[in-house]
């Protein structure tokens, strides 16, 4: 797939030729529970914990699915991406278990946990500046350089086909629910979750939890279109890039809202699930359970699944060390 064709949106049936393309090489990850958040927030919480998955983040499914879905005429020159971090590394993996290439334009501000994890599984790094303008000039040139195969971080049928296996088996496994929170920031995660959710479960609500310092798809929610910021500021690394046209269809079509919190809320959140559910997770996948503790009146007395993305954090800055 190249930037200059169409885009299809992804059908339910993408989604389950995904589940069962992505098997071998994914984790069927657990869901825990904690009485705890349940006293503190007033509802029933249900953690996906994708910090558990392959390559320690959700991403890994649909980087799999978008690799393991390869024509074999496409595999010698490889695929190629931008990413933050996490889809980085999910495509390095992916690609170093399919034995092709991969190369990954990162901003040089990403964390130094990520940008191992892309050289540990075989990828290559090029960076760039902190920016979506930046990230997106240097990777035309990459891609003009090795010819590779584009695999967008989320804007990708493909990609979007393969995270949506994360709600697939969250329901499968927790059965009935109220409502689903994920992270959102380019909209991957969120549009799979619509993706599977508006086929199989149409009366759960899907609700979005964002840094209120990269807040650009709860502007875009209320005012009908799409806003991109270019290079916001947040602890939660993994969502500051902006929402593109089939995360757009998703979001605008099925998510009920999208709830913001501040870096501070988002840290406490981070640092309470760590002492009380003794599980690693990275700043972004702390924002749903900061918008629900935040929000209380929307989910008291409800059963709600939380996607816990990922937990690829450098131990050595944990955000709460200096604060």
């Amino acid at each position: 797939m190249t930037k200059s064709q169409p885009l299809s949106i992804p059908v339910i049936s993408d989604m389950f030729a995904a589940h069962e393309r992505i098997k071998p090489y994914i984790h069927k990850t657990p869901v825990l529970t904690s009485s705890y958040f349940n006293e503190l927030s007033g509802a029933e919480l249900f953690f996906k914990c994708e910090n558990f998955q392959k390559a320690g983040v959700f991403k890994a499914r649909g980087a799999s699915n978008a690799v393991f879905g390869l024509a074999d005429d496409k595999l010698e020159k490889g695929v190629a991406t931008h990413s933050s971090g996490n889809h980085a590394l999910s495509l390095s993996y992916a690609a170093g278990r399919r034995g092709i290439p991969c190369t990954v334009v990162m901003p040089r501000t990403a964390p130094r946990a990520k940008k191992e994890a892309v050289k540990g599984y075989g990828g290559r790094i090029v960076e760039c500046e902190p920016s979506t303008s930046s990230r997106e000039a240097v990777f035309a040139e990459v891609v003009a350089e090795t010819g590779a195969e584009f695999v967008h971080p989320y804007n990708d049928p493909r990609v979007i086909a393969g995270q949506a296996t994360c709600s697939h088996e969250l329901i499968d496994q927790i059965g009935e629910l109220d409502a689903v929170v994920a992270p959102i920031g380019g909209g991957g995660m969120i549009s799979g979750t619509c993706l599977t959710l508006s086929n199989l479960a149409p009366g759960i609500k899907i609700y979005a939890a964002e840094p209120a310092n990269a807040d650009d798809a709860a502007r875009s929610l209320k005012a009908g279109h799409i806003i991109a910021d270019d290079a916001p500021e947040t602890v939660a690394d993994g969502l500051k890039v902006p929402l593109k046209d089939l995360t757009w269809h998703f979001v605008s079509n099925y998510v009920s809202d999208i709830h913001t919190a501040t870096e501070s809320e988002i840290i406490d959140a981070m640092k309470l699930i760590w002492k009380r559910m003794k599980i690693v997770m990275e700043p972004s996948s702390a924002v749903p359970l900061a918008t629900i503790l935040k929000n209380k009146d929307v989910f008291a007395g409800k059963r709600v699944g939380i996607i816990i993305t990922g937990g690829n954090v450098d131990l050595d800055l944990l955000p709460w060390l200096n604060s």
